[in-house]
């Protein structure tokens, strides 16, 4: 089962609706999508395709590629058809595995139940084999297999992935309700940003949205913070192929034509974590902080750039009427200080929103978390006098 160099299904999942932005970075590698959904795009490779997706997706979550698929009834069924599969031409007999899943069947109530009885198979079928098996535990350090299984009908891929790729690495201080990288990275690529002009972050918080704008900018992608995958543990492995690809993704870094990317907060330690974080990220001398309101943030003159700002929600009671007169006061910078930017503002309180007191030229549907949330496109013209409510 030579893995990295027969074509399979590969399904590349991502958090809801990031799957447009998803679509444009696969289309960008080279790749042909054959099916694009709300979690996720699909398309056909080998393994080693899967070492290229893994390294420079930034909307991203896990990399599954499909080994086979079954007709279950019952965990015991489950259990008798992946005793069948040469498991030791995918894990090393001496290796590490786990099992993750995604289980919506009648006779099944716990996932972790599932996995159990997947690790339990798999461990049966070397010690009939060979009298010994691999070690086996919850930390997705090295070989992952997923199983996805919704009434009769199951899906078993290995996860080149492991850890997920939406988490970027870089970001070693949080900071207060950080938003999740791929999901800024996602955010930003739909606010229309040229990557040429201005883009302005007030309210930066721990820098994420100004960070993921700098490593766009500078074609900068995540597999450069991250050295342990999923597809390193698996039979066929080429270490080669890895050094290469990541070779060339530090080749293509170019900062020649970096724009202009400020990124402010009222709070010193916020501003101080987001500048450490993109230290780590190798995009801080990118970047000029500044510790203001967001008032205050320096608005680059006569430049058509992105202002980007994601503003709290008001998910904890009593906070809304505070908000209230920050969204009103977010619409009255736009108006009077960012003539010629389109405004990009990140909601899950679209209530709060309609403070903003200008019509949103475009609303683009994005989940933080459970949280359905708007990115809310403003076009900002020199001279707006506009009122209506978006």
């Amino acid at each position: 089962m030579k893995v990295f160099e027969k074509a399979a299904k590969i399904i590349i999942t991502c958090n809801r609706w990031l799957a447009p932005s998803l679509e444009q970075e696969v289309l960008a590698l080279g790749f042909t999508p054959t099916r694009v959904f709300p979690t996720g795009v699909e398309l056909s490779g080998t393994v080693t395709d899967c070492i290229k997706l893994n390294l420079n997706l930034r909307c991203a979550s896990q990399v599954l590629y499909s080994i086979k698929t079954l007709r279950l009834n019952g965990p015991e069924d489950l259990y008798k058809d992946l005793k069948k599969i040469s498991w030791e031409q995918l894990i090393a007999e001496d290796g590490y595995f786990s099992v993750t899943s995604n289980v919506n069947h009648p006779s099944i109530n716990n996932e972790l139940f599932v996995n159990v009885k997947v690790k339990d198979a798999i461990a049966d079928y070397f010690r009939d084999k060979t009298g010994s098996r691999p070690d086996s535990g919850s930390e997705l350090l090295g070989a992952v297999i997923h199983l996805y299984w919704k009434d009769d009908f199951a899906e078993l891929f290995l996860d080149t992935s492991g850890e997920t790729l939406a988490k970027h690495g870089y970001r070693k201080i949080p900071g207060k309700a950080p938003m999740l990288e791929a999901l800024a990275a996602a955010t930003v690529m739909a606010s229309g940003w040229d990557m040429k002009s201005p883009f302005i972050n007030p309210m930066c918080g721990s820098g994420t949205l100004a960070i993921e704008a700098a490593m766009l900018a500078s074609i900068r992608v995540p597999g450069l913070y991250r050295s342990n995958y999923a597809f390193m543990h698996l039979i066929g492995y080429d270490e080669e192929i890895f050094y290469k690809e990541k070779e060339r993704i530090r080749k293509q870094i170019n900062e020649e034509n970096c724009p202009v990317i400020i990124a402010s907060d009222i709070d010193p330690l916020a501003v101080e974590n987001a500048e450490k974080n993109a230290l780590v990220a190798g995009v801080d001398h990118l970047i000029t902080f500044e510790v203001c309101d967001f008032s205050e943030t320096q608005i680059p003159e006569g430049q058509a750039g992105i202002l980007f700002m994601n503003p709290e929600y008001g998910e904890r009671l009593g906070e809304t009427e505070e908000l209230e007169i920050t969204y009103k006061a977010i619409g009255d910078f736009m108006k009077q200080k960012c003539a010629g930017y389109t405004g990009a503002i990140f909601t899950g309180n679209l209530d709060l929103a309609k403070k903003i007191g200008l019509k949103a030229s475009r609303r683009i549907e994005f989940f933080n978390g459970t949280i359905d949330c708007r990115l809310l496109k403003y076009e900002l013209y020199a001279g707006t006098k506009r009122t209506d409510i978006g």
